[in-house]
């Protein structure tokens, strides 16, 4: 089963985010990480795995118009993205530069695709998901570890059921 962790990335720092929570997934036996950016992600990738794991920069207050781009050209296979788990990260150019409603862009299209949200664990931040200011510290890669496994778990949990 495998878990994909979809990103837009402008200059780097997205993607080190991205490469954080796929270690962290690939921390779960039986579970791997799709790694995939905005232009090169398929519609297969989407329906072969069991959670999303989506992040953007803040762009203007929201996500990446290539990681919406996504999403609004995946629109047909929503429903059958039900009941999977869905998770999200940021990074932004300022501490105060909208990390948190760049992550609830995203999170309000995976609700819209029928996902099952998660925040990151409560042992990283406990809140919407993972993010950081720049390029993501030790800190920020163990915090993006934590909610990658955590989302590994939750799939092969859901998996059994």
């Amino acid at each position: 089963m495998q878990v994909l962790v979809l990103y837009y990335s402008k200059g780097g720092n997205t993607r080190k985010l991205a490469e954080a929570i796929a270690k962290g997934i690939e921390r779960v036996d039986g579970v791997k990480a799709l790694l995939k950016k905005t232009d090169t992600v398929t519609t297969s990738d989407f329906l072969n795995s069991e959670g999303v794991i989506a992040g953007s920069p803040v762009y203007f207050g929201v996500m990446a118009a290539q990681l919406k781009k996504v999403f609004d050209d995946f629109v047909g296979i929503r429903k059958k993205m039900e009941n999977k788990i869905g998770a999200v990260f940021a990074t932004s150019g300022d501490s105060s530069g909208g990390k948190e409603t760049t992550m609830m862009s995203i999170i309000q299209v995976l609700m819209i695709y029928g996902m099952i949200i998660v925040g990151d664990p409560l042992s990283a931040t406990g809140h919407y998901g993972v993010s950081c200011v720049g390029s993501p510290d030790e800190k920020t890669e163990t915090n993006g570890m934590m909610l990658g496994q955590r989302v590994a778990e939750l799939v092969k949990r859901l998996k059994v059921i």
